[in-house]
């Protein structure tokens, strides 16, 4: 893994340096941040204090004391004003504003990531990517069962697994997951909304002060008294999956006709409600010429956020894999989706690791996409994409599986643990899962691509086509070759399909 030193050459520095764009403070500050005495203090606050049961590093402590909640340990009542005292110093000196540090402060989810950042450090030192002691954010495919039968439905959804975890195992993982560091857990599926247990365990995510995401079809948030619901109990953001403008390609996309007209309507109450809302979109060669008119859709519910999904061949995508993008195509519509972004004034993201570098190609160095989460173009952003960005998986982010089982990503079913059986701790730092977190394993031209540190190609297609994490991603087109390998082996399946064009 790559030490800082290599990553930041020192005619850059000075040059940030001098710049007066905060980008040299920044890099003094990870400099400081990776000195053997710095990572030592870290780790004191990093070592965990409980009040009335609830485990947390002393930091995190610290930070809910800086912000002004009363609630806290004595030991961070007597650590917090020496900290308070060094961010009024560092505030002064940057000539910034401490108030609206304290708002985002205010927001439990993000003091768990900054502790979580930090205790990496500690424990890893600065490295690229950024080696974590938990990810940002679980993915938790809450259930097997499902309302519709998605065609690419990576899951393999309908009924539920007859081993799926119960309500009491339920609520121990959120436990171990909150002591564990992870500041965010988004449900998916199946469709975690028609299981039982989706309202006490979003109820107890939101009181551990996770952020609450959802990834669903739609179909129950059509009911504005679910929605509501939902939110009152704590729902931050929802993602509903609608594949098509045209109702008939995203019916029969999704198994059940009138799908479409509940997933619209769904959308459309969690932007009257005010929720964090995003449409999200798995682009296949059957609906890319819907790109333009769910853009429009997007925008005329009042959407700001679309994220373009990367088709994966696993679960019944397996099935269906003549749908799946070229890599030209791939290359095509992720330069398309970039210029529509800076056109419309919107979000719009992809999944697909190659967006990073075409963000970065076409914006000619001063957009970055350090994950499929943001696009920015602000100088401190783009410093630390390479610590944060590219594929995700097994490094910011997991999956967990109804049984329990924890993968590197939803979409890469390799089971790495079981929790049931195994600490979250012991399962993520697993050997297997240095794979993710060492981009100079990776073989092939991704291995010696000049954009592995913010691209890394897509591990789980890579998996699912080579049955090699560290394969190259033939989804690329630095990789058309090996693509050109696959499609003579690949089973030709029928399914109509539109030559590929954007207006």
């Amino acid at each position: 893994m790559s030490s800082l030193g290599d990553a930041i050459d020192s005619s850059l520095e000075k040059r940030l340096e001098d710049s007066g764009n905060g980008t040299g403070a920044l890099i003094a500050a990870i400099r400081l941040l990776n000195r053997g005495a710095v990572r030592w203090a870290l780790r004191l606050l990093m070592k965990e204090v409980e009040l009335d049961g609830e485990k947390k590093p002393l930091m995190e402590w610290v930070l809910a004391k800086y912000v002004g909640e009363s609630q806290c340990p004595t030991v961070a009542h007597f650590v917090a004003p020496f900290f308070e005292l060094g961010m009024k110093l560092a505030t002064a000196w940057l000539h910034a504003d401490e108030e609206p540090i304290k708002q985002l402060l205010s927001d439990p989810a993000v003091r768990r990531g900054i502790v979580t950042t930090l205790r990496g450090i500690a424990l890893f030192g600065v490295t690229t990517p950024q080696k974590l002691p938990a990810p940002f954010f679980i993915v938790w495919n809450f259930t097997n069962a499902c309302n519709l039968r998605c065609i690419h439905c990576y899951q393999n959804a309908g009924k539920p697994l007859p081993n799926e975890l119960t309500l009491e195992e339920k609520l121990r993982v959120v436990r171990e997951l909150d002591e564990a560091g992870v500041p965010a857990i988004a449900l998916s599926g199946g469709e975690p909304t028609v299981h039982r247990d989706f309202w006490p365990i979003l109820a107890e995510m939101a009181r551990r002060g996770f952020y609450t995401a959802i990834a669903t079809n739609g179909i129950t948030f059509a009911d504005m008294e679910f929605a509501e619901r939902a939110k009152k109990l704590g729902l931050r953001y929802v993602e509903i999956s609608i594949d098509a403008a045209d109702p008939n390609i995203h019916d029969k996309f999704r198994g059940v006709p009138g799908a479409w007209s509940r997933a619209v309507q769904g959308l459309r109450n969690a932007v009257k409600l005010g929720l964090s809302a995003a449409l999200a979109f798995t682009v296949t060669k059957v609906n890319i010429n819907e790109v333009d008119k769910v853009l429009d859709l997007a925008q005329e519910i009042g959407v700001r956020r679309v994220v373009f999904f990367n088709f994966v061949p696993v679960g019944r995508g397996r099935e269906n894999l003549d749908i799946d993008l070229s890599p030209e195509e791939r290359e095509q519509f992720l330069r398309y989706i970039y210029k529509e972004m800076k056109r419309r004034k919107m979000e719009i993201v992809s999944t697909a690791p190659q967006y990073g570098r075409v963000v970065n190609q076409l914006g000619n160095g001063s957009d970055t996409a350090p994950t499929h989460f943001v696009v920015a173009n602000d100088p401190i952003t783009r410093e630390l994409t390479e610590f944060i960005g590219g594929c995700g998986a097994g490094r910011v982010y997991a999956g967990l599986e109804p049984d329990g089982t924890l993968t590197p990503c939803v979409f890469l079913p390799y089971p790495v643990g079981n929790l049931r059986v195994r600490s979250f701790w012991d399962i993520w730092m697993d050997p297997f899962m240095e794979n993710f977190r060492d981009r100079d394993r990776l073989e092939g031209f991704c291995g010696r691509c000049p954009y592995k540190l913010i691209c890394g190609g897509c591990r789980a297609r890579a998996y699912n086509y080579f049955g090699d994490v560290l394969a190259p991603d033939p989804g690329c087109i630095y990789n058309s070759n090996e693509w050109k390998k696959l499609v003579k082996d690949l089973p030709r399946v029928k399914i109509k399909v539109s030559p590929l064009t954007f207006k």
